[in-house]
């Protein structure tokens, strides 16, 4: 199936309420679909200790809680779930794919119905195309949906609810560079790139024949591999990438706009020049290689930009790389752990600004399958802007879930993270954010004078408990392709919601997440 949806209830008071949370998994069979969970949570955004009767009694249900710098969080249960079939096209005739890579609700469209039913307009990218057997010359783009979702509490494993949440597809916009030439998924090329007056250096693949492996005329095209998806007040978008690693702002036409390129430690080097490849090879030369393979410093092989969100007012872009640089411990796992965040003005959007930035200390899991690396980091898959100091971060490890070898996932979160006592980097003397700039050692122990964000565990996707509710589960099963109940691999996108379906002003709301199927269909 293409992914799942995970829902759950959020609430922002000095209490603790129910909040809606939602997550994706991807079945690797002839008819994939898109699964819908929903939860039932509560963020607090007040004192640690609820102080109202009325609310504690409500919230007597109780699957995780925790309280990050005073304020407690509580997941109550799981509510619901839905699909979409992985062979679904989009209105260019392709595949719609893996568009769980990220996810925004747009608010102005969010409505509760009188007979409880939510309604409102969804929008999704894939990431840089099918590149299982490498990557090819796919024009990036932004999927919207409709959405239906009737919530669907009384849900038993005795009694497994059927799917209550539904996307109805409605429309495909195709992105291009500011010239009108069209992006590509394509992996960029190891040196050099697009020069455009106005732009910085962007990332740019030169292709062959048609860039799928058949004759064409060639051609150079500006390479994105979207990972992040912010919806902007005008109907513009951003988006973050995994090769630059950049981000991008598209107009609501797809024109792109504005290029920000992150301070030049992120900025992936080989031999001593900007090298965006990430190791990637095209499908038409797949024995492509690449020395070294990894970049020597600046951004792993796909690990970039890989979680972007905004303020509500639309005037701060935050965004938080998969895993840590090279030269902050990346790229091997235990060390990987130091993801950087940055923090944008973009007020004017033409102008953007960086403000901030921090550290974030990614989460350590136990794989048991691995005799050599036991120890391994979830890398982050997105994050979702909560106050100005706290966001949801959606963190999980890798190569376990329905479609592969492994179906028990070990770690598969909504956590959250402070920034409030962290230190800003970016306001250092100690030129972190310079060519090669570390914050940290070969392990991954930050320097001395460095505080990173305070991470708090909350939302774990793998209650068996509730997820029977639905008939899923998170491994007990052989990895078939037939087995429908089993939770997909790649969690990847946040979404949050009004429940009052009109500004939250009871302090409640929903949190959707799709998951990324690789465009992965047997038809």
């Amino acid at each position: 199936m293409e992914l799942v949806r995970l829902y759950a209830r959020i609430q922002q008071h000095p209490v603790c309420r129910s909040h809606a949370f939602s997550t994706g998994t991807t079945f690797k069979m002839r008819f994939n679909s898109c699964l819908f969970l929903v939860l039932s949570n509560c963020l607090s955004f007040g004192a640690a200790i609820p102080t109202f009767p009325d609310i504690l009694q409500r919230a007597t249900n109780v699957v995780n809680q925790t309280t990050c710098n005073g304020k407690q969080y509580t997941y109550q249960q799981l509510a619901g779930y839905g699909f979409v079939p992985s062979n679904a096209r989009d209105s260019y005739g392709d595949t719609l794919g893996g568009f769980g890579s990220s996810i925004v609700i747009d608010l102005k469209t969010w409505r509760k119905l009188k007979n409880g039913t939510y309604t409102g307009t969804l929008y999704a990218i894939p990431d840089r195309g099918w590149n299982t057997q490498g990557t090819l010359n796919y024009q990036n783009r932004i999927h919207t949906f409709s959405i239906s979702f009737t919530p669907n509490t009384n849900a038993a494993a005795s009694s497994p609810s059927s799917p209550n949440l539904a996307l109805t597809y409605q429309r495909t916009l195709l992105l291009t560079d500011p010239t009108g030439n069209p992006t590509t998924g394509l992996d960029a090329d190891p040196s050099g790139g697009l020069s455009i007056e106005g732009f910085p250096l962007l990332p740019a693949a030169t292709f062959t024949g048609n860039g799928f492996g058949e004759p064409g005329p060639g051609g150079k095209s500006l390479s994105i591999d979207a990972e992040g998806l912010v919806l902007a007040r005008d109907g513009s978008y951003w988006i973050s990438d995994e090769y630059g690693p950049y981000i991008y702002h598209f107009s609501r036409s797809g024109k792109l706009l504005t290029a920000i390129q992150p301070p030049p430690a992120f900025l992936p080097t080989r031999n001593g020049s900007i090298s965006f490849s990430a190791n990637s090879p095209p499908v038409y030369d797949p024995d492509r290689e690449l020395n070294p393979e990894d970049p020597q410093s600046g951004r792993s092989n796909n690990q970039g930009l890989e979680g972007l969100t905004a303020s509500p007012d639309g005037k701060t872009l935050y965004a938080l790389t998969q895993s840590a640089l090279i030269q902050d411990g990346g790229p091997d796992n235990p060390f990987r752990r130091q993801a950087r965040l940055l923090q944008y003005s973009i007020s004017p959007a033409s102008k953007p600004r960086l403000e901030k930035e921090f550290v974030v200390t990614l989460p350590l899991y136990n794989d048991p399958t691995s005799e050599n690396t036991p120890v391994k980091v979830a890398g982050q898959s997105a994050i979702q802007y909560l106050t100005p100091t706290q966001f949801l971060i959606l963190s999980r490890d890798s190569g376990f879930g329905r479609g592969t070898d492994n179906p028990e996932s070990q770690y598969r979160h909504i956590d959250i993270f402070d920034i409030s006592s962290a230190t800003n980097i970016a306001s250092s003397s100690a030129n972190y954010n310079s060519a090669n700039g570390s914050i940290a050692s070969p392990e991954g122990v930050l320097k001395p004078g460095i505080t990173a964000a305070t991470y708090c565990p909350f939302l774990d996707f793998n209650v068996n408990s509730e997820l029977r509710k639905f008939g899923l589960r998170n491994g007990d099963g052989d990895g078939q392709e037939d087995d429908r109940g089993l939770l997909n691999e790649k969690w990847e996108s946040i979404a949050v919601v009004p429940i009052d379906g009109k500004k939250g002003r009871d302090g409640e709301y929903f949190v959707f997440s799709i998951s990324d199927n690789d465009f992965i269909t047997q038809d």
